[in-house]
């Protein structure tokens, strides 16, 4: 998983096709034509190269001008923002409806990561999320491995715990930085299931949000095979998922 390397703002996402007074302008047929092209282009081209990918090969993947993507997105980090939003409230959802359908603990968080990972979810998760750094045992903690330009203030993310001496991973919540990517409801919603797992004595108790997060990104590989690349995900998650479980005393 790349993570973006432009400068997010802390400005609020401006919406594709509205006007100045806030209400949504409709669209002709061939625009919104073309905006879904982009939108589907985007999505893949940041789905395999991250979200450091250029414009350029966005409008090459949309069989459109580079142009019309600025048209409809004024820089490159509006798109980013749309995509990333987008990502975030499907996320979300999936993890609700795993949480309200599924009684047992693990099979609620189990269902959410090969949903999450089957749909491709890890490799479009917002940049801001995997902005992760290492606090080790000394008071201060290590800057985040990313840029932190556009972050006004890390926040822990819920139910993180850690193991005494050992090194804690810290993520930045979205909602802090800024953005309005609704990444803290993200957030709230995988803690539960979280939470419910450890509580039944299913998972780790060193496992956090932040671990659950890392599974989703790091079993969504991108191969140029489908076939190949769905076996590759679910044969990866199988053996995260056994890693994650807790195990008898």
């Amino acid at each position: 998983m790349h993570v973006q390397d432009t400068h997010w703002s802390a400005a609020p996402l401006a919406s594709a096709g509205r006007t100045g007074g806030g209400r949504a302008a409709p669209l002709r047929v061939d625009a919104q034509r073309n905006l879904e092209h982009v939108l589907r282009a985007a999505r893949e081209v940041f789905g395999e190269l991250g979200y450091g990918a250029p414009m350029e090969d966005v409008a090459r993947r949309a069989r459109v001008g580079v142009g019309t993507v600025y048209r409809r997105f004024p820089s490159k980090d509006v798109l980013v923002r749309r995509i990333a939003e987008e990502e975030t409230a499907r996320l979300t959802e999936q993890a609700r409806t795993a949480l309200g359908q599924e009684d047992e603990p693990w099979s609620a968080l189990s269902r959410f990561l090969r949903t999450s990972v089957a749909s491709g979810a890890g490799r479009l998760l917002p940049p801001q999320v995997l902005r992760v750094g290492v606090v080790e045992e000394s008071p201060a903690p290590v800057a985040p491995i990313a840029s932190a330009a556009s972050v006004a203030e890390e926040a822990r993310v819920p139910q993180q715990r850690s193991q005494a001496g050992a090194g804690e991973l810290r993520l930045v919540d979205g909602d802090r930085a800024g953005g309005e990517s609704g990444t803290a409801a993200l957030l709230d919603v995988v803690g539960q299931l979280v939470e419910r797992a450890r509580a039944a004595g299913e998972l780790r108790a060193d496992v956090s949000v932040s671990d659950v997060l890392l599974v989703i990104a790091t079993a969504a590989p991108a191969l140029p095979d489908a076939a190949q690349q769905a076996a590759a995900s679910a044969r990866l998650l199988d053996i995260l998922l056994e890693g994650l479980r807790s195990r008898p005393a």
